[in-house]
């Protein structure tokens, strides 16, 4: 029988390393916010076409192609993260995201290079989708395996607060660029600005990891000889339950949160005929407001377990996503900001409960493999394709609460897959297995298991 590891991480260091985390996943999702922010302006430099909607669908579909590569991505980071350790490896993912980001700030437009502009453009999301892949399931993993077992998701909640506060600047910066620069000046260099400041960010991100220890959860297996020589196999056989429930439930966590984050900015001008300036003004709003209530969606799904906050966060989406819509096509302000508030509510909680979700689910050997395979192919089918299939149902049917419909069909499947996954807010991590029924049982029932059993 393996002796119990316990650890216990002073509050210094558990504050460090959220920063750590938080940091690398702050460049991540800035880049991708930046992106969808700016959608209009890089649609007439790098996608010229007569028709502004097409020119939509082309710079939306290369948003979503850099997505292919996150599960890739993730697949590589992942096997590495868990033969080498979480540590190194999210060093790596910030560096290499973080420089991909910045060439976007460097790219010829299309009116420079012709065709080559469009081509450099995607080459490069290509970059970002890859290394994004390694990043979020490996700061999860960071953060919850050094957090004390019964607040894992209210420590975990400050990975969302950084994704929703990186979404939150993107917005400002756009919305600070729209509002002082003319628009010649925006698209001649204006525009770029958002992905240059990616460089000194990241470098601090490399700073700060490389700074701190591996997870005491890593190291302890290190310690025993037990990391794993073949994390992928190691996954496949003994997790491809977990990863398709799951998978299942992070499907809306991410739909929701790439309709909220990107899409939901540009809906406000294309239903509700709402300025850009406005609809930024908005969107920062309810991004504040999203990361302020993470925390506490995190000390709630600590306080009632993860089952029924998976059944709360469904069942809130399916009720509110309607409504939300409507509301943010109605072309007023205040009824914008309780629309798209509404909507922010079911992404805070299906993303912080999916935080400790990827860890819980998993085995320390293969957390890191599992995880980003996981989250990377929901975010791939489901978020990389958020906006070019809201933007596609509306073109097509005429109804701007289409996506609404779409959204409300997905919280219906995730609800079926979270619901299948067992109650996991009490088990210790070192005690996770590969093996379904053991991944779920508390540290305390399967200590006295293995005492009978020896």
């Amino acid at each position: 029988m393996t002796a119990q590891v316990t650890h216990e991480v002073d509050a210094g260091t558990l504050k460090r390393v959220i920063a750590a985390a938080s940091i690398g996943n702050f460049v991540e999702w800035f880049d991708f916010a930046a992106y969808g922010f700016l959608a209009t302006i890089i649609t007439r430099e790098f996608f010229p076409s007569g028709d502004p909607t097409i020119g939509l669908l082309k710079t939306f579909a290369v948003f979503a192609v850099a997505f292919a590569f996150r599960p890739l991505g993730g697949l590589f980071f992942g096997v590495v993260g868990d033969r080498i350790g979480r540590k190194r490896t999210l060093a790596f993912t910030i560096l290499l995201m973080a420089g991909a980001t910045t060439l976007i700030g460097l790219l010829p437009t299309y009116a420079r290079v012709g065709y080559w502009a469009p081509l450099l453009l995607t080459i490069v999301r290509c970059i970002q989708g890859f290394s994004a892949g390694g990043e979020y399931a490996g700061a999860c993993a960071y953060v919850m395996e050094h957090a004390p077992r019964r607040r894992r998701a209210f420590f975990g909640s400050f990975v969302p607060v950084s994704t929703f506060t990186s979404f939150a600047c993107a917005a400002t910066v756009a919305y600070a660029l729209e509002a002082t620069l003319s628009s010649d000046v925006m698209v001649n260099w204006g525009w770029r600005i958002p992905f240059l400041v990616a460089a000194p960010v990241g470098l601090v991100g490399v700073y700060l990891r490389l700074s701190l220890q591996e997870t005491p959860a890593f190291a302890a297996l290190e310690g025993r000889k037990e990391v794993a020589h073949a994390p992928l196999m190691d996954t496949l056989r003994s997790q491809s339950g977990n990863i398709l429930k799951l998978g299942a439930f992070i499907s809306v966590t991410a739909l929701s949160f790439y309709t909220f984050t990107t899409y939901f900015a540009t809906y406000l001008q294309v239903a509700g005929h709402l300025p850009r300036e406005t609809s930024l003004l908005v969107t920062v709003l309810a991004l504040v407001f999203a990361a302020a209530l993470c925390p506490l969606a995190g000390w709630f799904s600590d306080l009632v377990g993860r089952r029924v906050t998976v059944f709360v966060t469904c069942a809130f989406l399916m009720l509110s996503v309607y409504p939300s819509f409507a509301l943010g096509g109605s072309g007023e302000l205040g009824k914008s900001l309780l629309g798209v508030a509404m909507l922010a509510i079911g992404a805070v909680l299906s993303g912080v409960v999916t935080a400790p979700l990827l860890s819980e689910a998993f085995a320390t050997r293969t957390r890191y493999t599992a995880s980003a395979i996981t989250y990377n192919l929901a975010y791939t089918v489901f978020g990389g394709t958020a906006p070019l299939v809201a933007t596609w149902l509306i073109s097509s049917t005429g109804n701007t609460l289409a996506p609404a419909f779409y959204l409300i069909a997905i919280a219906i499947l995730a609800m079926i897959g979270g619901l299948l996954l067992r109650e996991t807010s009490s088990v210790s991590l070192e005690d996770v297995k590969g093996g379904h029924e053991e991944s779920a049982q508390p540290a305390g029932r399967k200590a006295r298991m293995n005492s009978a059993a020896s």
